[in-house]
């Protein structure tokens, strides 16, 4: 993507659908489960040779342990997620951008809420349906940034930390574009984000750990940020070495962006803010928070 002038309508409307797609649990995650559970090498390495460059950092390797139990994962985390946003869908229907194995959406539909979804991975998608709910979601394959499906969506959401995932400005203004595009007057668009851990930087460093694992039969992980706080770019590290002394390198690119940023993304796209939260629980955002839930409502409509 080159440029984005103002919302420009260069949106491309998809016809075929398919079960599922891609939120997105963070790589650091995915990693450290693959690599701290134990997973042999040599499955491993058949699963990377199954690899689509085209499903980019979520291929089937990425996909195969993307479902783990726990964590991000466990239902006293997705339960509060789904709580949130069955309370802002109302009458939906309601669209996730990089809906992932259907972590939420899977459940939010169980819920009665209709949910359609878009997902850039062939790998991640098809498993939506493996959840309970699951077969219920629609699944467009294809970029959050340009991909269109048919209707007017009460509430479009994305979430865990996915905004990142587009590495330039322009590409995150065109989701924000592309959200307002699918909305109905008065809908919501919601993003849950992580705060960028400036502070953690050292005096004249730009790299943060935020992840030490030992392998359970020698070797380990660990995961590290580099921060660019000039291109607000920054790149997650992902090191692993084996009990025989082997090992692998993973650097995956994201862009982080500030609240008032995204207000503005928002203000280009038509929409205003309308609540911003610490967390699922409706905490206050304060300056020690980690992340934010931020609402954002289009233009047109009184607001619930």
């Amino acid at each position: 993507m080159s440029r984005v002038d103002h919302c420009v309508d260069t949106f491309v409307l998809v016809s075929g659908i398919v079960k599922n797609s891609a939120a997105t649990i963070p790589i650091s995650v995915v990693s450290g489960h693959m690599e701290a559970d134990g997973i042999e090498r040599d499955n491993l390495e058949s699963q990377q040779r199954k690899d689509d460059p085209a499903d980019e950092w979520f291929p089937e390797s990425v996909a195969a342990d993307y479902d783990l139990p726990g964590g991000a994962n466990a239902p006293d985390v997705i339960e509060p997620v789904v709580e949130l946003l069955s309370g802002l869908a109302g009458n939906g229907p309601v669209l996730e951008f990089a809906v992932g194995t259907g972590r939420i959406a899977a459940p939010l539909a169980a819920r009665g809420v209709e949910v359609k979804g878009i997902e850039l991975s062939r790998a991640m998608a098809p498993r939506v349906v493996e959840k309970p709910g699951g077969n219920a979601v629609d699944v467009a394959i294809g970029d959050m940034t340009t991909t269109r499906v048919a209707g007017e969506f009460s509430l479009v959401y994305l979430v865990f930390n996915t905004i990142s995932n587009l590495t330039t400005q322009d590409e995150q203004v065109a989701a924000f574009c592309n959200a307002s595009a699918h909305l109905r007057p008065g809908g919501f668009f919601l993003i849950e984000d992580g705060l960028p851990d400036l502070r953690r930087l050292p005096p004249g460093q730009n790299t943060v750990p935020f992840s030490v694992l030992p392998g359970r039969e020698g070797g380990g992980y660990v995961g590290f940020d580099q921060y660019d706080v000039v291109t607000q770019r920054f790149t997650s590290n992902h090191v692993s070495v084996s009990a025989d002394g082997s090992g692998s390198f993973r650097r995956i690119p994201f862009r982080f962006a500030w609240p008032a940023e995204m207000d503005l993304m928002a203000r280009i796209a038509g929409m205003k803010l309308k609540h911003r939260w610490s967390g699922w629980d409706r905490s206050e955002l304060t300056e020690e928070s980690t992340s934010h839930v931020s609402v954002w409502v289009k233009s047109g409509s009184t607001l619930r």
